[in-house]
């Protein structure tokens, strides 16, 4: 079955299914880049689409960021192998280390944990904000060449504060996306 969009999310608390369009394919992927990477290629076989998009929550670096915002780019910030390779290097890979969406917007960094205190490598890499998931959405779908544009709400600070943050605020972002969702349909 072919769609021109996908939407991949990683969890449902995030995005209701009851508020999208029956036409358009919702992946709930699960949390982290490995379960981000099997949805993302599943997704892609069996829907074939031209677009894939992401909706998520991220916690902030960028103190001056809030609300829903669109990235325009994504590394991975767990990625340390030194000395084989610099952090955020996959080592003896010819692959990008930075990928980059079809939109404007934002740097976010992609690693499998939860952020809860400064990084400094994050601020001296320009990161905005930071996910679990979207550096595997992103490399699938390049991987496939397959456009892909990302939307994340800031639901906390990236601190240690965190987790009681993103759990209040893990549903709010639902209605800025979907109304940012409903311009991007006009376009297909």
């Amino acid at each position: 079955m072919k769609s021109s969009l996908v939407l991949i999310v990683a969890l449902e608390d995030e995005l209701d299914q009851e508020l999208i369009s029956s036409h358009i394919p919702i992946i709930y992927s699960g949390i982290g880049k490995v379960n981000a990477a099997i949805a993302t290629f599943k997704a892609i076989m069996q829907y074939q689409p031209s677009l894939i998009m992401n909706f998520g929550t991220v916690g902030k670096i960028n103190p001056a960021l809030s609300g829903l915002i669109q990235i325009r780019s994504v590394i991975q910030r767990d990625m340390i192998a030194e000395p084989l390779a610099p952090r955020g290097t996959v080592p003896f890979s010819n692959k990008p280390n930075q990928l980059v969406s079809i939109s404007d917007g934002h740097v976010c960094g992609t690693g499998d944990s939860f952020v809860t205190q400064q990084d400094d490598w994050l601020l001296q890499n320009n990161i905005d904000v930071v996910d679990m998931e979207l550096f595997a959405i992103a490399s699938v779908a390049h991987e496939h060449q397959i456009d892909w544009v990302s939307y994340k709400y800031i639901s906390d600070e990236a601190n240690e504060s965190s987790g009681q943050e993103w759990s209040q605020q893990v549903h709010q972002g639902q209605e800025l996306f979907i109304k940012k969702l409903q311009g991007h349909l006009f376009d297909i």
